[in-house]
């Protein structure tokens, strides 16, 4: 015996069939009657009254209740989705595995069938739901440029292949769109300059940047007498170089208040650590290689448009090396002999045209992106050393500037006796 099931809505149109079906003659409801009961119009009325009348109150279930979709994926390819979900790409979210299924591997799906296949499979979610907070909603910017968030995520994104990491970023607070972005071993004031230089010069400048408290944004000490004297507050290397370029600098008090990068570190831990794994990158080059390809495909897919077409990136001056601003300045004071110690190294600063002599003057010394140290004596620079002249895990070692290389001292292994288990460099001039 079939079993047919009925919806509330058809058991209370059997219902009213079947008395009607039982009565006839005066006092049995007309069809218009019925018709205004049910809520149908006429002619509905005629077509479920001959239905019931021919297959009793089967005839009153949708025609295509039991039947197969025909828009249904065959089994072959719901089974070849499951074998691809917990093999190649495992650990892909829904989405993330239906752009892989129609880009890569040419099965065209959509994200909800990809979704019901897993999880009819006991496949579930590889993102995990947390439990909402109420949060008050604070508006875009509404032109690309006016704020960029930055900050930086130490995660295990080689996933044990390969050392631990962090992933430096910025996000356009309008757009969504990811500037410039790399690993890094972790988060040090060089590594948001190197950050900051790559995203100023290609797209320009902010107006302002949003950073957590870090101690490379924000310094705890008090002013010293001289910067209380100047009126100065005091500042990071970061701080600086983003003040000499007109760039304000904006304290966020909480992870919720940086909630786009917080977000985006939310999606590249689960995307980007899905494409190392697939590229089985396995340490910090190989994983910038495949960001550097990845960042662009997020930008495509995630960026939004602003409220203000008008973009507020301010394109950077002439007469501004980004270089010259981005990087670590410190004062020093020349030597007698003409000499800077800088990081235990001890650097010789030659014979220039500006003074005969910079002995007890007070320079400049400037660390760039490129690790190369730069010399300036009231705006002018002195000296020049490149890390092929510098080794900074020398102790004490005189290094020659690249302006006067005659002059750079010639050095002779002194051994020592061989109770010392160590060769100490010996420079004559």
């Amino acid at each position: 015996m079939k079993t047919i099931t009925l919806t509330m809505k058809e058991q209370n149109r059997a219902a009213i069939l079947s008395k009607l079906a039982k009565k006839s003659g005066k006092g049995t409801p007309t069809i218009p009657e019925l018709a205004e009961v049910l809520g149908l119009c006429e002619r509905q009325v005629y077509r479920l009254k001959t239905r019931y009348r021919e297959q009793g109150a089967q005839g009153l279930a949708h025609g295509n209740r039991g039947r197969k979709s025909p828009r249904k994926i065959p089994k072959e390819m719901g089974d070849k989705i499951v074998k691809m979900a917990t093999g190649t790409y495992q650990g892909f979210n829904d989405h993330h595995l239906t752009e892989k299924l129609n880009g890569v591997e040419g099965i065209v799906v959509s994200r909800s069938t990809v979704q019901r296949t897993l999880r009819a499979e006991g496949i579930p979610s590889v993102r995990k739901k947390r439990r909402p907070k109420h949060r008050t909603r604070r508006e875009r910017k509404a032109q690309e440029g006016m704020m960029l968030q930055t900050d930086g995520s130490n995660h295990d994104w080689l996933e044990g292949r390969g050392p631990r990491l962090t992933f430096l970023g910025l996000i356009d607070d309008a757009t969504n769109e990811v500037p410039a972005g790399f690993f890094d071993e972790e988060e040090t004031t060089m590594g948001y300059l190197r950050l900051f230089y790559e995203t100023f010069s290609k797209k320009g400048l902010p107006a302002s940047v949003y950073a957590d408290r870090h101690m490379i944004f924000q310094t705890p000490r008090e002013a010293t007498l001289e910067e209380q004297l100047q009126n100065k507050k005091p500042e990071t290397q970061v701080g600086r170089a983003l003040r000499e370029l007109g760039i304000t600098l904006i304290p966020a008090y909480s992870s919720q208040a940086k909630g786009r990068v917080e977000r985006l570190w939310g999606t590249f831990q689960d995307r980007l650590v899905s494409e190392l794994r697939l590229e089985k990158a396995a340490d910090k080059n190989h994983a910038n290689t495949v960001a550097k390809k990845i960042i662009p495909q997020h930008n495509r897919r995630f960026t939004k448009k602003p409220a203000n077409p008008k973009s507020a990136w301010r394109p950077v001056p002439n007469n501004i090396d980004l270089m010259q601003i981005l990087c670590v300045k410190e004062q020093r004071t020349v030597a007698n002999d003409n000499t800077i110690s800088y990081n235990g190294v001890t650097l010789q600063i030659p014979k220039s045209n500006i003074y005969p002599s910079f002995a007890k003057a007070k320079v400049e010394v400037r660390s760039l992106i490129n690790d190369d140290i730069h010399v300036y004596y009231k705006n002018q620079r002195i000296a020049k050393f490149s890390p092929k002249t510098i080794q900074l895990k020398v102790r004490r070692q005189t290094i020659s500037s690249e302006n006067n290389r005659k002059y750079t001292p010639k050095m002779k292994e002194e051994i020592i006796p061989w109770q010392q288990n160590t060769l100490s460099p010996t420079l004559t001039y």
